[in-house]
């Protein structure tokens, strides 16, 4: 059987799944009955300084995006960090590690970007026993306003200089929380790395207005009439996510530096996928409040029989296995060439594949064949382009079908070449010519 145990930065839990900071994660109750449910570990909801509690507002705190199935896809949220007393969450903290020694529990923390103000909490979560601290440099909405948050996370001298302190002022593993809300996820996580950092954990949540109400005329969620953008997550996140956590993987700056997963994870399948493009573990928030704690069942379970089916026998197997199949697109095989494939028993004669190829693609599936509906690909048109596989509502009933070196490309009338060619030596980039001479 599968050993999904999971060890990271030191910290140990029986599985790599761990419940991101987040409403789920506020309090002792909440965290206790995740515990019960089977989680590995938990982040606790953020932490301020001492003194007067964060304000949150009474009103709406999110606005979603559904499927046509009214699934949901994403959530937007203008919550704030914890607005309970400081010192009330790390007595609570301090009892939870204390009944639950084999979980993990690591402190989510945001203090104002002045070094007094990480050295006093710092001693105070250590009191906890907790296994580690992850610093929020996350959060776009609320607490970006007054400098904390995704206003540290967009500046990679700050990122840097907070984690040096932190390093110098705790013994515990810290975990650098990551915003998307930058243009290159690569600059702060080398400036983490550069702070010495044990690890980074990343997607925070997006900024973002979801819809707009067109009868007030206000962005939801709406307070009285008026909204904010806010924080967007859940599975509409995940390719986000799981591209940027690849970049780290690979950047040559931060390659080997521990990332635990963070966007839209919903299953164990979501869960392996970042686990092979580089995390350590992952952390779940949406899909625990959309679905409740014991969502972890299925992605225990479903994790450890795909890994019995594969032959992977630990988490190390696993991690990374994806990172080198990631490249950058002027690398990729332009000698490549593959057909769609209409599987005829299949189809289901819905024309879903011919309209999207019809009118937005390369009119290569045709609608009628001796004046009888019929859908067909047409080879001497088709590039390739995988949009009618994606676009059919039958699974496998439209593949891809790569052509064997040597075979005739009737679309361009040439045999498909056996050797690997990228852009780079292409006669029509104009920097190869320039190499060249």
């Amino acid at each position: 059987m599968a050993d999904i145990r999971n060890t990271f930065v030191g910290i140990r839990s029986p599985n790599p799944f761990w419940l991101a900071s987040a409403p789920p994660t506020d309090k002792a109750y909440n965290v206790e009955r995740a515990f019960r449910a089977g989680w590995g570990g938990v982040v606790w909801k953020t932490l301020g300084e001492e003194g007067p509690p964060i304000v949150n507002v009474n009103g709406p705190r999110y606005g979603a995006i559904w499927g046509a199935d009214r699934r949901l896809l994403g959530l937007n949220n203008i919550e704030l960090i914890t607005d309970r007393d400081l010192q009330t969450n790390l007595r609570e903290m301090k009892q939870v590690k204390m009944n639950w020694p084999e979980r993990a529990l690591v402190a989510s923390i945001m203090v104002p970007c002045e070094k007094n103000a990480w050295r006093s909490i710092l001693p105070l979560v250590e009191e906890t026993a907790a296994d580690g601290i992850e610093l929020n440099f996350g959060c776009p909405h609320g607490m970006s306003e007054r400098g904390m948050g995704s206003a540290v996370g967009q500046v990679p001298e700050y990122i840097e200089m907070v984690v040096r302190w932190c390093k110098q002022y705790t013994r515990m593993p810290v975990i650098t929380k990551l915003t998307p809300n930058i243009s290159d996820i690569r600059h702060p996580a080398r400036a983490a790395k550069r702070g010495g950092t044990d690890a980074v954990s990343l997607i925070n949540t997006i900024s973002s207005i979801v819809s707009v109400d067109l009868d007030t005329f206000s962005p939801n969620p709406s307070i009285a009439g008026k909204g904010s953008h806010g924080g967007y997550c859940g599975p509409a996140v995940k390719p986000i996510a799981l591209n940027m956590v690849a970049e780290i993987a690979r950047d040559p700056e931060t390659r080997g530096l521990p990332i635990s997963g963070i966007g839209g994870i919903t299953t164990w399948r979501d869960a392996a996928e970042f686990l092979a493009l580089g995390a350590g573990n992952v952390q779940v928030c949406t899909a625990a409040m959309t679905y409740g704690f014991r969502i972890v069942e299925e992605m225990i379970t479903g994790l450890s029989d795909w890994m019995d089916e594969k032959g992977h026998r630990s988490l190390d197997e696993i991690c990374g296995r994806a990172v080198g199949s990631v490249t950058d697109w002027q690398y990729l095989d332009l000698n490549y060439v593959a057909k769609a494939h209409i599987d005829q028993d299949a189809c289901i004669q819905c024309g879903r594949c011919h309209i999207a190829c019809e009118d937005t693609s390369h009119q290569a599936i045709t609608r009628m064949i001796d004046g009888v509906r019929h859908f067909e690909v047409i080879e001497a048109e088709c590039v390739g382009c995988n949009l009618c596989v994606n676009v059919c509502p039958v699974e496998n009933c439209i593949t891809l079908v790569p052509l064997n070196p040597g075979e005739l490309d009737r679309r361009t009338g040439r045999l498909v070449e056996p050797a690997y060619a990228n852009w780079t030596t292409h006669p029509n980039n104009p920097m190869s010519r320039v190499a060249a001479e």
